[in-house]
């Protein structure tokens, strides 16, 4: 059984896939090449100055020569145009765009211009550093930034034909293997910062050259070996060079950040800069499946628990701390100073994927859906041209702008950022939300996400997905086959609807045990058969383990996978005052308070909200009045959270308190 070919046809996904293709890969190809005219605004007080522009096209332009400068930006802004290209390849499988197209395969040629023959690119140290290639391993990016190129051309090859980019992809991953490996002639390192792993294994399966695979598992298990530590060992030897490179100060090379302060196989914990982990999870489930190694994968599902159980917000969200966007501790998930970056959620999709291929179970598939629908696509407004690099759980205009340690949470999206990975990330995300609905395993397809779609299996197999998530809970397959086929048909049932749902298979109710989350439907199928699933969409009420002391007499509200937040546009200032009661009535409405989403669902319930006293005559900040507060009853209106901020700049709230 192939890989199907899916054109989505949910109407969700489909506004959001075309604000992709018409307005975000439009919009980020005017900035990437200085043609638009943004603000780019300091990701937060204590960041790297803001740039006044991105240059990462410009930046190319003179590493090929057809321009003459000097590198300007972040030392990994190459990275930007690769994620747009790859957003481009995604793009252009359900909205041909022959112009679009032609962009894309000049921008091509410019790379491969812009490539040096050993296979080496990086407009950074191509312009500023030549003599340091892959001296500087731990900060440098290089790596980083061709295992995106890597993606991106993989994913271009496979749309377009075009061979060229699968070219110089494989000229990448030649040139990093002539530099590293456990040769004594060759760096025995690692990147300061994961990508190329996951890339290299890609590359792998899509060339069948097993040098890439082995290559991503050396970068994998040579992480944290400490005999000595690698990014110690290079800075050593680079302390008294005179360099004018734009690197942090490393002040402990062996370092949690880094994930490389032990080797990676000994982790049991979560921990350091979260985009880091999280990609190079993925890189590891990847590269576990393709050896079959039961230890490194081991060591991911270890992972996965800590990140899911202890270190994940109700959002998705991951990386509880803005110093060094990072994991902290177990059930340390402040809401109004955590991080919770656009691609840390973009990089737990793609983490979950690859824990679905190993091992399909609807934990993981829950997790992906809790990303897809709250976590990621809250990173851009509706307008598809702002977007976060932070999305918090609860906002005050006041503390944002005054309080440094709260200046990383912004109250609107921003046009754009100096360090821009996050509206790319997001955008091939979404292109490719496709690649995410199934999984095929010992001959069985797996439905892990309700999008809408028409999905051809091949062999004659062709499956039809119908309904109107996440706004109702009836969904409909339709199975279709020209000669009887036996193979298994699993559906997820989402955790939050497991205690109250129906199956039904050509109109007759079917009972069975869930296993690992999903429903099995065994047989051997003929014509056409239709199954109805009818999943619980009631709004419910969330509480945080009891160890989350920040969310301690609060609760969210949820209503299937969405999560829902209060904004002060729709209830007023001083969201802090706010109390649901202990049995909520809620009620849910087709009314979208002004927010462009077809079918959109708000939820209204009671509350009652603290006033100030009319004759309070004191100004003293703490007093010995024991009087019980006055209290208003008050409607509260909540709205999903991935639409927040995109009417009048306010305060914002997921977890309110509870009576």
């Amino acid at each position: 059984m192939q890989q199907p070919k899916i054109k989505v046809t949910d109407a969700f996904w489909q506004q959001y896939r075309h604000l992709v293709k018409d307005v975000m890969i439009p919009y980020q190809w005017s900035v990437i090449n200085d043609d638009a005219t943004v603000e780019i605004e300091q990701e937060n007080a204590n960041s790297y100055k803001a740039t006044e522009k991105s240059h990462a096209i410009q930046n190319l332009k003179i590493a090929a020569g057809r321009e003459s400068g000097d590198f300007y930006g972040f030392w990994f802004q190459d990275s930007d145009v690769y994620k747009w290209l790859e957003a481009v390849a995604y793009a252009l499988r359900y909205q041909p765009d022959q112009q679009l197209q032609q962009i894309a395969d000049d921008l091509v040629d410019l790379i491969s211009q812009a490539q040096e023959p050993d296979g080496y690119l990086d407009t950074f140290f191509q312009l500023q550093a030549p003599q340091e290639k892959f001296q500087h391993i731990s900060f440098g990016h290089e790596l980083y930034c061709m295992g995106h190129y890597i993606e991106a051309g993989i994913a271009y090859f496979e749309t377009t034909g075009n061979t060229l980019a699968l070219t110089i992809a494989t000229k990448m991953a030649d040139c990093i293997n002539t530099h590293f490996g456990p040769q004594p002639d060759k760096l025995h390192g690692y990147p300061g910062h994961p990508e190329v792993e996951l890339a290299l294994a890609k590359l792998a399966d899509t060339t069948n050259d097993q040098r890439y695979r082995d290559l991503a598992a050396y970068l994998i298990n040579q992480r944290g070996q400490q005999s000595p530590n690698f990014f110690a060992e290079q800075n050593a030897k680079n302390k008294n060079k005179q360099l004018d490179l734009p690197f942090p100060d490393q002040t402990d090379p062996a370092d949690r950040y880094f994930q490389n302060d032990r080797p990676i196989r000994e982790l049991d914990h979560a921990e350091g800069h979260a985009v880091r982990m999280t990609y190079l999870l993925t890189g590891m489930a990847h590269v576990a499946r393709q050896t079959q190694d039961d230890d490194l994968l081991a060591t991911c599902q270890r992972l996965w628990r800590d990140i899911v159980d202890k270190q994940m917000y109700v959002t998705g969200g991951i990386g509880a701390t803005v110093a060094g966007e990072a994991f902290t501790y177990d059930y340390d998930l402040p809401n109004d100073t955590m991080y919770c970056e656009t691609c840390a959620s973009c990089a737990m999709v793609f983490f979950a994927k690859q824990m679905l291929a190993n091992e399909p179970d609807g934990d993981y598939a829950d997790v992906m859906e809790r990303e897809l629908y709250n976590g990621t696509i809250s990173g851009m407004s509706l307008d598809a041209q702002h977007f976060f690099y932070v999305n918090p759980l609860e906002v005050d205009p006041q503390a944002s702008a005054q309080d440094p340690t709260k200046s990383h949470v912004k109250v609107q999206r921003p046009a754009w950022f100096g360090c821009a990975c996050c509206p790319p990330n997001l955008a091939r995300l979404i292109a490719s939300v496709d690649q995410y609905i199934y999984t095929i395993k010992d001959d069985t397809i797996y439905s892990n996400q309700f999008i809408a779609n028409h999905a051809d299996f091949g062999d004659g197999l062709q499956i039809n997905q119908s309904g109107n998530y996440p706004w109702s809970g009836q969904i409909s397959y339709q199975v279709s086959v020209e000669s009887a086929l036996t193979f298994a048909f699993a559906l997820r049932i989402p955790a939050w609807s497991q205690e109250n749902f129906t199956v039904k298979l050509n109109g007759h109710p079917v009972n069975g045990t869930l296993k690992r989350g999903y429903l099995f439907l065994n047989q051997t199928w003929s014509g056409t058969t239709t199954i109805e699933v009818d999943l619980d969409l009631s709004v419910r009420t969330v509480r945080a383990d009891q160890h989350v002391t920040a969310d301690l007499g609060k609760i969210a509200v949820q209503r299937g996978p969405v999560v829902y937040c209060a904004e002060e546009t729709d209830n007023g200032k001083n969201l802090a005052w706010l109390s649901l009661p202990v049995q909520p009535d809620f009620q849910v409405h087709s009314a979208n308070q002004g927010l462009a989403v077809p079918n959109l669902k708000t939820i209204t319930t009671n509350a009652t909200k603290l006033v100030t006293s009319s004759n309070q005559t004191s100004t003293a900040l703490y007093t010995s009045d024991t009087a019980p507060r006055s209290r208003q009853n008050q409607q509260v209106t909540l709205i999903p959270y991935f639409a927040w901020a995109n009417r009048q700049a306010g305060e914002m709230r997921v977890w309110l308190d509870q009576d």
